[in-house]
């Protein structure tokens, strides 16, 4: 199992950890600084998302500067507050069981999870070390990721990426346990760990077959989940569902949204669908994933986006956007990423 489980890590790169992939293309990163004397050379792609949504902003942000019809109905909740006020919020809100819950500021699905009863979310509040948003489930039955950018002062844009997403998830066969199914699935051997911890009340029984078991609810790549290209349906129908997002603030410009919808038809027409994140600078363009890249074609798109991204910051930087000084950006970063930390550990420690 162990051969097998290197074999498969050395043959998709995918799976790579995150500074193999990048360090090669590292000193185009550090030439985009040097020209624009900062190490913050991406502010302000986004000038209305704290640090141009590179890391750390909130998902709150982000919402507040969305139509309205385009996201889901959230609440956003204090892990300082007692478990009666918190529920008498949801109550108040509208919300029904069950909801999804995330950190408010979050990042790879780490502590997103499913509530279905009072007594889950007061055991989710309790662990919980951070703000948090409680949402409305989305039933559709589609996600999808589409990376767009727009220059300013453009009326159009660009959409350079459409994919959708598929859960990590196991297939019954009639004869196997649930663990076994797990520790045959390639891209849960990576998680071998924490998938068993959190699915430990069911390990030893045994799924029908055909029947379909969900591993991890979250839909990032880094969670298992897998990536499908969608390129074939770009068009300008959808584009210009993307251009009306973009000027309703008129400052989205460069970011990938991770949406649900009712299917690509529906979403061309600017129907059933919902935002449920927006990932602003500092999103990785998931198409590298989805469409049989090989790595060195993957290079080639990324470094196309930083181009982009760059030059998007330039123009507005050159309108009066400040880019912040070297000691509030490492500040900042250093403070998002003890949360981060802090979350990850939590994540996998815990199967509520």
């Amino acid at each position: 199992m162990n051969l097998k489980k290197t074999i498969y890590h050395i043959t998709h790169w995918e799976t790579w950890h995150y500074l193999a992939k990048y360090i090669p293309i590292a000193p185009v990163w550090c030439w985009y600084c040097i020209r624009a004397r900062s190490l913050w050379f991406f502010m302000p792609s986004n000038p209305t998302l704290t640090f141009s949504g590179f890391e750390g902003e909130t998902k709150r942000e982000m919402y507040e500067q969305l139509p309205l019809h385009t996201f889901p109905k959230t609440i956003y909740l204090s892990h300082h507050a007692d478990i009666e006020s918190i529920r008498k919020q949801v109550n108040a809100s509208g919300l029904q069981y069950p909801f999804a819950v995330k950190p408010d500021v979050g990042m790879m699905g780490f502590m997103f999870r499913k509530i279905r009863t009072d007594e889950e979310l007061a055991n989710y509040h309790k662990v919980m070390p951070a703000n948090y948003i409680a949402q409305e489930l989305i039933h559709y039955p589609l996600e999808v990721s589409v990376f767009y950018y727009r220059f300013p002062g453009a009326e159009k844009g660009t959409i350079t990426g459409f994919i959708k997403k598929e859960f990590l998830q196991v297939m019954g066969d009639g004869t196997s346990t649930l663990n076994q199914l797990i520790e045959h699935c390639p891209r849960a051997s990576f998680m071998l760990e924490e998938m068993k911890s959190k699915h430990s009340a069911r390990l030893n029984e045994i799924l029908p077959a055909g029947s379909n078991y969900i591993l991890s609810h979250a839909l990032n790549l880094s969670r298992g989940g897998k990536l499908v290209s969608l390129e074939k349906e770009k068009d300008e129908q959808l584009l210009k569902v993307f251009d009306e997002i973009s000027h309703y603030t008129k400052h989205f410009y460069y970011g990938r949204y991770d949406i649900k919808c009712a299917s690509v038809e529906a979403l061309k027409k600017g129907e059933n669908f919902s935002i449920l994140e927006y990932n602003g600078c500092g999103a990785e363009p998931h198409h590298i994933y989805g469409n049989d890249n090989t790595l060195l074609q993957a290079y080639r798109i990324v470094l196309e986006h930083w181009k982009i991204m760059n030059h998007i910051a330039s123009i507005n930087y050159q309108a009066g956007y400040e880019r912040w000084s070297y000691n509030k950006g490492r500040r900042f970063l250093r403070d998002a990423k003890k949360h981060f930390r802090v979350l990850k550990a939590l994540d996998q420690s815990t199967n509520i």
